[in-house]
């Protein structure tokens, strides 16, 4: 069974107006547990299961951990999720309330994630945030739901933490024979771990992660990201973290739906009419959600006065 929506796709007049443009939203912030992940992990916790796991353990403190944690209750498979120290209390009430394990381990994801691989039995499943095939064909759904729906875009755009999303809707893409659709890959200044893949030919490491938006916060992005980059249309951009929140203020007031700003970078090119988005006439946006932040949070965020 699919653990996911199919979500809406609606044409923004709010976005298309300004610029003399059709700007259209998957709206995937609908997602049941607040966010697009939930294609990609349902599919694969439902593999998961089918090949005998009694046991789901995860490594996030975000919008994948909910994923795997909404999975495992509605499939009936008791979840773990390893969470860094940095997790906000509003995600670990939000794992608390889907019925998870929570244990909190280590300043960064990546040490929840070394952490968590040493709680794996021979029963257990582990569940990647992002970078895993079965992720990428669950999250590719939603392209052929645009199409399905009988809309080709011009282009998409769409956000970059780890690369699951970019590696998922360039897989949609081609599988509907959209191979001539390019993709404009967004993040935010401080967490442009595929933006400084692309530029080195190669994934490296970021320092650190110096962005509000941490769901955008993979410090290397996957492999198979860069390898999209080589094998389909992908233009990396980067914009900053007050323009990202300035999204999400303004796409609240237009549409009602609050995302977190790793949404509101992609949904800043189309508010700020990002001069990459001026050779297209029908654009396509993916509003991937995000479920932990709140409005005072985002807010506050941009009261600091580092904001950039």
């Amino acid at each position: 069974m699919n653990l996911h929506f199919d979500t809406p796709l609606m044409e923004s007049r709010a976005l298309s107006v300004p610029g003399e443009q059709s700007i259209w939203l998957k709206l995937d912030a609908l997602q049941p547990c607040g966010s697009f992940k939930i294609r990609g992990i349902g599919h694969a916790c439902a593999v998961h299961q089918s090949r005998g796991a009694h046991r789901f353990v995860s490594s996030s403190g975000g919008n994948a951990g909910l994923a795997v944690a909404y999975a495992g209750r509605r499939l009936g498979i008791p979840v773990v999720v390893v969470v860094p120290e940095t997790t906000t209390a509003r995600a670990k009430e939000l794992l608390g309330l889907e019925g998870a394990e929570v244990v909190v381990h280590g300043s960064s994801w990546q040490e929840a994630n070394q952490y968590a691989q040493t709680l794996l039995g021979a029963t257990d499943a582990f569940v990647h945030p992002f970078d895993d095939p079965l992720l990428w064909h669950g999250h590719a759904s939603m392209i052929d739901e645009v199409a399905e729906a009988g809309l080709k875009p011009d282009a998409v755009v769409l956000s970059v933490g780890g690369g699951g999303l970019l590696c998922g809707v360039v897989e949609g893409l081609q599988r509907n024979h959209w191979r001539d659709v390019p993709v404009l890959a967004v993040e935010t200044e401080g967490a442009a771990s595929f933006h400084a893949a692309v530029e080195a030919g190669r994934t490296v490491e970021l320092p650190r992660i110096a962005s509000v938006a941490t769901s955008l916060g993979a410090k290397r992005v996957c492999e198979q990201a860069l390898h999209c980059a080589h094998a389909h249309p992908v233009r990396s951009l980067v914009v900053s973290d007050r323009s990202a929140l300035a999204a999400c203020e303004r796409f609240l007031a237009d549409h009602r739906i609050l995302v977190e700003p790793a949404c509101g970078a992609a949904l800043s090119v189309a508010y700020d009419r990002h001069p990459a988005l001026s050779e297209y006439k029908k654009v396509l946006v993916i509003v991937c959600g995000g479920a932990t932040a709140t409005i005072d949070q985002i807010r506050a965020w941009a009261e600091q006065p580092d904001c950039r």
